[in-house]
């Protein structure tokens, strides 16, 4: 770094007509006096949610510890052993009936981040529980630009019912900020980007958005007299970040700009969205930069996504599987339809080395974006045939700013309560949580060497 004797706030934002950009970590934001502690890299904290469930022997490794194997399944995010855990017998016991019958699906999904047993009703009185994510959320609200994103890739209804008398806010939602108050994810990319780019107090309403995007060709071009006079008192070091990240927000916004363009449908009866790529696998790459960009600019440090509602019914073509997925999974031992599930869950884990790929390529402070980030990957059904909701398949990865260990493999005893899990990781971010859902304590051995 050359020392310009000038100081950038991590708070620094590129302002236009229209647009807010926050800005990357740079060597600039360190302070340029003697003795003076450099800022602390955040800890970001993101989960992706995979539904309809595994096939179990497939994803869980062989071994315990360091010296574990990859199966068929994880075998993409093999490149990331080191940044990666595999945790084995934690369960949601609140997403079973209870006594309440049918409807797996509805409450897996409303149990995931909050641990509760959702109320069974098809009606507007739903009842769930405040998740993991909100909780963190709402501790750095004062901080972010964007408290939390909730991404999905499947529109969904929010109200009536959707799986034996449940609400479809459960099976499309979950993020929930109170009991009350699902949170449903935000599929469209584009508007995804406006959130995290524009202006708040320019680009509040649908007919805003579409004026100024007729008004420009890039949400950079409005910045760009700002971004030249930072430039000029910049050190080489961080106009090379600066470039590489603002190429990178031209890059998504461009893509997005194709895939709007493209006006091709998933089913002729299901109008693709604005902004949506046709090729599921794009279309998840795209929603995961959205995050690797947010996390970069430090505009949110919460996400959660959503590969499909529970329940889904998406088919996998372009893998060569052309059944429904939730059909699918009701495999009844079938070879045929066991090898098909195996082949979306390995294709899933695929993607989602993707989005370590991108956490890990971009540097920042003492590490990378995915060492200052925790990372949970999985889904609150084991087996989709028999609807288990013990055993669950589930990943941790990243460093957490250095208070996670990974690359090992961590078997628990039966029946661990996957919220002692989130217990532990608001605690590696400083929020003060007693208690959630079912949680009996705080989870060991994620910080042990």
């Amino acid at each position: 770094m050359i020392n310009t004797g000038k100081y950038l706030s991590r708070r620094t934002i590129l302002r236009g007509v229209g647009a807010a950009i926050a800005l990357p970590m740079l060597d600039a934001m360190t302070p340029a006096f003697a003795g003076t502690t450099a800022p602390k890299s955040p800890t970001r904290l993101a989960f992706t949610y995979i539904p309809n469930g595994v096939t179990i022997n497939e994803w869980k490794p062989k071994g315990v510890g360091k010296d574990f194997e990859f199966t068929r399944i994880l075998k993409p995010l093999e490149a990331h052993r080191e940044h990666l855990m595999v945790l084995s017998n934690l369960e949601h016991h609140n997403a079973n009936a209870l006594g309440d019958g049918g409807g797996d699906h509805a409450r897996a999904g409303a149990c995931f981040l909050t641990g509760v047993h959702p109320k069974k009703t098809a009606g507007s009185d739903i009842k769930a529980g405040i998740s993991v994510d909100q909780l963190a959320a709402k501790h750095f609200a004062s901080t972010t630009k964007v408290s939390s994103l909730e991404l999905g890739c499947e529109d969904s209804r929010t109200v009536g019912g959707c799986d034996s008398g449940y609400s479809c806010a459960y099976t499309n939602s979950i993020s929930w900020r109170g009991p009350q108050t699902p949170m449903p994810p935000e599929t469209n990319p584009r508007i995804v980007f406006e959130r995290l780019f524009g202006d708040d107090d320019f680009g509040a309403s649908p007919e805003a958005r579409a004026r100024r995007a007729n008004q420009r060709k890039s949400i950079l071009d409005l910045v760009n007299s700002r971004t030249q006079r930072l430039v000029q008192d910049l050190g080489p070091s961080d106009r090379r970040k600066l470039d590489e990240y603002l190429t990178g927000v031209r890059e998504l916004e461009q893509r997005i700009a194709l895939a709007e363009k493209d006006q091709t449908s998933f089913k002729p009866d299901i109008e693709k969205p604005s902004g949506v790529p046709v090729a599921f696998a794009d279309y998840i790459k795209l929603m995961f930069d959205l995050q690797v960009l947010a996390f970069q600019a430090d505009v949110t440090r919460v996400t959660t996504f959503l590969f499909g509602r529970e329940a889904s019914v998406r088919t996998y073509n372009e893998i060569g599987v052309s059944d429904p997925h939730h059909p699918l999974s009701h495999h009844r031992n079938i070879p045929e339809a066991i090898e098909k599930i195996t082949q979306i869950n390995v294709f899933h884990a695929g993607l989602y080395a993707y989005f370590l790929d991108r956490l890990k390529a971009i540097p920042e402070g003492d590490g990378t974006l995915l060492d200052h980030s925790m990372l949970v990957y999985g889904g609150a059904i084991c087996d989709g045939n028999s609807h288990s909701h013990d055993n669950l398949p589930l990943l941790v990865s990243g460093k957490g700013n250095g208070r996670l260990h990974p690359g090992r493999h961590i078997v628990y005893e039966n029946k661990t309560p996957m919220t002692n899990l989130y217990l532990t990781l608001l605690d590696n971010m400083n929020v003060p949580v007693d208690s959630l859902g079912d949680s009996t304590g705080r989870l060991p051995l994620l910080t042990e060497i």
